[in-house]
């Protein structure tokens, strides 16, 4: 018999407890006051008090809004829409299921249309979780399951760049990709329906006017999960879909898992962005498009390996418009501080076709700074010319956006101003770091003016091998069973220099953050700690559960200290 003289055998069996999937998942939302999630009974959303169909949408109206608590586990078994005047209301901790449909137009979904709300405010310790009807929360649904469900989709009244003449006309069913209805107002990607609940934006043919403040409500800590069903061809959802939102709108702490296509697409708005992580999609993590003019901070993405899922695009895709009619605004983000891995993909296919860290296209403008990009086949790829009859004159394009050289005066882009800038990021294990064209076919290679903008002017890293102090993107994964062999390393420690590189300005949006990439190499829990699957599945090094929380609920209390007391002077064999 030993003495246990060692509270550290007591901990370490509490942290095994801890550590587990099935535990972190079973028992969310316990410090709210939830139940068990296998306990909790399902409800039929469209059986819901308000539900009402409309014709076309294959799904309906919440015409009193609902409630959502986490006493109840809810089913999405058609498309369900907030319509304007109405709020969703999801009490933290609250599980949220998207039921399968065999016929790609009906997948199920969560739309709030133009002047409905959504609020979605969970917590640290009881997040909301939107994922797959047949996923048991437990940690074993297999992350190689993408599509089970459509996403979610907010749209708002923001401005946007959409034109009838360049965008139009909405025609259902057909297969020409415009969005418009009118001048500023479009349809969500994928939603054949002349339906007004499926729109963004506002018709400014018709005198209404753009609401850049508008507030469409607050999501926060939400994890999606499984979803980016296809509704018709080349129309998948995106995990997370943001149409003309405005800034009104808080979207913090949200984590995409598993998406089939786009991560988060964001189309036009002013809507900001902060502590957003995707991880094992496809397609593009993040994709800004339609004239976006919003702010981000702390992004993180990382594709599944190749071998087990050799599917992977862009990091950042940023499109001015899709139509490349060279319309205002022109998409212009401000990001800071992200850190996005690809999978080494390097062979590219009709649906991959560009593997770039950033592809930015379409003349479109923006600014990245102080982030850590890795494993890609492109690090910057920059389209120069268009090519057939939407040719800008003289070849405009966001090349002459982003380098010092003036565009052409007929393409009215930036002419030297440099209106796209990627200053002070490092691209580690990049093959190719400065690319040109729209499938990234020209390398630029070291010594020209243009390598030598990217690299020295504009303060950027490039590191040719997996060879950042405390950094590994190499991961060995079972998408099967959820099992790591090879954990990645996002965090590079010591942190990287931002010595005279542009900080984040002090604007009540942006945090000050004196490091390259979206985390910090100080000890403690980092942002994705506690909250995301990421953690579940305990796949990062370097997010941690909080060693002293025993029961799992999300804080450190008298309960932990009731179960470590009983045991503390105790023996064992």
């Amino acid at each position: 018999m030993k003495k246990l003289n060692n509270l550290n055998k007591v901990i370490a069996m509490a942290l095994s407890f801890v550590a587990t999937a099935s535990v972190a998942q079973s028992n969310l939302g316990a410090e709210c006051g939830c139940p068990p999630v296998a306990s909790r009974p399902e409800v039929i959303v469209s059986s819901m008090p308000g539900y009402t169909a409309i014709s076309g949408t294959y799904g309906g109206d919440m015409t009193t809004g609902a409630a959502f608590t986490c006493q109840n586990t809810y089913i999405l078994d058609k498309k369900i829409y907030i319509p304007s005047g109405q709020v969703l209301t999801i009490e933290p901790g609250t599980v949220i299921k998207g039921a399968p449909n065999a016929v790609a137009a009906e997948a199920t979904a969560l739309v709030i249309s133009r002047g409905g709300r959504i609020i979605a405010n969970g917590t640290e310790s009881c997040p909301i979780v939107f994922t797959a009807q047949a996923d048991p929360m437990d940690g074993t649904y297999a992350i190689s399951n993408v599509g089970k469900w459509g996403g979610i989709a907010i749209n708002g009244k923001a401005t946007n760049n959409l034109t009838l003449a360049a965008n139009g006309p909405f025609v259902v069913g057909a297969a020409n990709g415009k969005l418009a209805f009118a001048d500023g107002l479009g349809t969500l990607e994928g939603f054949q329906t002349t339906n007004v609940q499926d729109q963004f934006g506002v018709n400014l043919t018709a005198g209404e006017t753009f609401n850049d403040n508008d507030n469409s409500g607050i999501f926060r800590y939400v994890s999606i999960r499984h979803a980016g069903a296809i509704l018709t061809v080349g129309g998948e959802m995106n995990g997370l879909t943001l149409g003309s939102v405005g800034r009104g709108t808080t979207i913090e702490h949200v984590e995409i898992v598993s998406n089939a296509d786009d991560n988060i697409e964001v189309f036009g708005g002013t809507v900001n962005l902060k502590y957003c992580s995707t991880i094992f999609g496809n397609d593009d993590m993040f994709d800004f498009d339609l004239g976006w003019t919003g702010k981000a901070q702390f992004l993180f993405g990382m594709k599944s390996d190749a071998t087990s899922s050799p599917d992977n695009d862009n990091g950042f895709e940023i499109d001015a418009d899709d139509q490349k009619s060279n319309v205002l605004p022109r998409t212009h983000p401000v990001v800071y501080n992200a850190t996005i891995i690809g999978n080494g993909k390097t062979t590219q296919t009709v649906d991959n076709s560009s593997l770039s860290a950033i592809n930015a296209k379409e003349l479109t403008e923006g600014e990245i700074y102080n982030s850590v990009f890795a494993n890609f086949k492109s690090g910057l790829n920059l389209v120069k010319s268009l090519s057939g009859t939407r040719s800008f004159a003289a070849g405009g394009e966001s090349w002459h956006n982003w380098t010092n050289i003036a565009g052409p005066a007929s393409a009215t882009n930036g002419n030297g101003s440099q209106s796209l800038k990627i200053k002070c990021n490092t691209f580690v294990g990049i093959t190719n770091p400065l690319t040109q064209g729209s499938l990234g076919a020209t390398i630029i290679a070291s010594g020209t003016a243009d390598y030598t903008q990217f690299n020295t002017t504009d303060m950027n890293e490039l590191v040719t091998g997996n060879t950042l102090p405390g950094f590994s993107y190499a991961f060995t994964l079972n998408t099967t069973t959820n099992a790591y062999t090879v954990k990645p390393d996002v965090i590079p420690n010591p942190a990287l220099s931002v010595s005279g590189c542009p900080t984040a300005p002090v604007d009540g949006f942006f945090t000050s953050a004196p490091y390259r990439g979206a985390f910090s190499s100080n000890p403690g829990q980092n942002w994705l700690s506690d909250w995301t699957y990421s953690q579940v599945l305990g796949h990062i090094q370097g997010i941690t559960a909080c060693p002293t929380d025993l029961d799992t609920d999300g804080d450190t209390d008298v309960d932990d200290f009731l179960i470590f007391a009983p045991a503390f002077g105790t023996t064992c064999n």
